[in-house]
């Protein structure tokens, strides 16, 4: 009997051994090399045993039972609902604090959209699709859309006034959606993705709206002039000279005669524009029309369009302007035949 006794008490000891070795390891990160993040989501008025529970279930604890019965014994209360960004490597302890600081009202996952300077309406599109759950062909559709458009021009009728108006253009919201980085919660509509954009550039141009009226200008002919002046140019400083060409040749009634219009006439990009190109029917073909063009080639940075606004070297009554391709350095001329000078002469420095 002595010797069950004892066979009990063992196995007691061993047991209870066991349960303390099981309680402290569990209270320790489940993976301590681990950089994986996960994201949990808490409901609101879950019990400490139900947060235990589902943290058990997404991987990042031991334990749900040890979670509940460490909370209790160390006292720790006030856990938030929300959703949480959490690791393995995380103690309970440093799980406990973060549920006690409270997490975020939306899901954690998410887009980063990053539009660049100089980019095309076509290569947004292809930036959402990448980053995001929305297609490509969905987010084309909607900048034409007319009802989503006149929805905007009753938020920002100071940027889309012109815009309504304009004829023959390819996307009524061609350089209106600003170069920045957007974030796409899950719940995020394309509408209130796009809707962002379109706030960004109201927030951008607000300062010069009145500079813009002063100047007897238009906002779509200033961001349509500012994303020539975006892709023309490569320094601040080049860019405010080229505005002042362009303006030059507005004034004596010349075509403006850019290379980035042919490429947006083109739909596609190229290297170089040949003879054959500037042939393209197409109203965005500054090198066939007068005018700047129906509407923005991209969505420019406010720099340009402040080129724009405040033209440099305008009364030096420089028409042409060409670059370097090696060095990107522009040089300017007054006449066809300097340009065509300069022109040659880069020609045998590059080759």
């Amino acid at each position: 009997m002595s010797g069950v006794l004892a066979l009990i008490a063992i196995l007691v000891i061993l047991v209870i051994s066991m349960g303390y070795h099981y309680f402290e390891t569990a209270k320790q990160p489940l993976h301590p090399n681990s950089n994986k993040v996960i994201e949990v989501k808490i409901p609101i008025g879950s019990t400490n045993k139900q947060i235990g529970a589902i943290l058990e279930k997404k991987q990042v604890i031991k334990s749900g039972i040890v979670f509940d019965y460490y909370v209790k014994t160390e006292k720790k209360s006030g856990f938030k609902a929300g959703y949480y960004a959490l690791k393995p490597s995380m103690s309970l302890a440093q799980i406990a604090k973060a549920l006690q600081k409270g997490g975020s009202s939306y899901p954690l996952s998410s887009g980063k959209v990053l539009i660049r300077e100089g980019v095309t309406i076509d290569q947004i599109g292809d930036v959402i699709a990448k980053n995001t759950k929305f297609k490509k062909k969905d987010f084309l559709k909607l900048v034409n859309d007319q009802d989503f458009i006149n929805s905007l021009v009753k938020k920002y009728p100071q940027l889309l006034s012109s815009a309504v108006n304009a004829k023959n253009v390819r996307y009524k919201l061609e350089g209106y959606l600003y170069p920045a980085t957007y974030t796409v919660q899950q719940k995020t509509t394309l509408k209130q993705l796009v809707t962002q954009m379109a706030a960004k550039t109201d927030q951008m141009l607000s300062p010069y709206y009145k500079q813009i009226a002063q100047n007897k200008m238009t906002v779509h002919k200033v961001l349509t002039l500012a994303s020539l002046v975006e892709r023309e140019g490569v320094t601040a400083a080049d860019r405010y000279k080229i505005a002042g060409v362009f303006e030059n040749r507005l004034e004596k009634n010349m075509m403006i005669q850019s290379d980035i219009s042919v490429l947006y006439a083109l739909g596609k990009h190229k290297t170089n524009v040949i003879y054959k190109d500037l042939k393209v029917d197409s109203p965005y073909n500054l090198y066939k029309n007068y005018g700047v063009g129906p509407g923005p080639f991209n969505s420019p940075s406010i720099q340009s369009v402040k080129a724009v606004l405040n033209p440099v070297d305008k009364d030096k009554g420089y028409l042409y302007f060409i670059a370097n391709m090696k060095t990107g350095k522009v040089y300017f001329s007054k006449t066809y035949a300097e340009h065509l000078a300069l022109t040659k002469k880069l020609s045998q420095d590059n080759n």
